[in-house]
């Protein structure tokens, strides 16, 4: 699998062994920075990742900064993408399940390593199961459509 990996300064203490691990399972990776502890705006990173899975560069992205949260939905708001963060393994295991997520966000600084790299596995291990959730998501990314008018109140 083709996999987009970014942080922020919050997440930089992690990056390097999550991208080890992810090599580790066989898979390509792409490290999109930062390359430091110095203060950065997680914006820039979450979307340079997420544009990667938007354009098909990449199957599925990993952030991670302080909590998972700001990366989380700065990468949602690009077209294709759905991302969200997790802090636990049945957070993770449903978001693909039910959402299809193609982008997950971790927090460097509120979940172990050891806890996030079994998020990293639930994550890429976990299919869609489709059915009853494909229409749902559907519907979730109607919203990428400028013209799509919303849901009637």
């Amino acid at each position: 699998m083709r996999i987009a990996v970014a942080c922020d300064h919050g997440g930089f203490v992690q990056k390097d062994a999550v991208i080890e691990h992810l090599k580790s399972l066989g898979h390509e990776v792409t490290d999109l920075g930062t390359n430091s502890e110095e203060s950065v705006d997680y914006p820039d990173y979450a979307d340079r990742a997420a544009r990667m899975v938007s354009r098909g560069e990449a199957d599925r992205a990993i952030l991670i900064c302080g909590t998972g949260i700001g990366m989380a939905i700065t990468a949602d708001k690009v077209p294709g993408v759905r991302a969200t963060p997790v802090q636990t393994v049945k957070f993770a295991e449903l978001a693909r399940q039910h959402n299809n997520a193609n982008v997950i966000a971790l927090s460097g600084r509120f979940v172990s390593l050891e806890d996030n790299l079994v998020l990293v596995d639930t994550f890429l291990n976990t299919e869609f199961e489709g059915g009853r959730h494909a229409k749902r998501v559907e519907k979730i990314m109607r919203e990428d459509d400028p013209a799509f008018p919303g849901v009637d109140a």
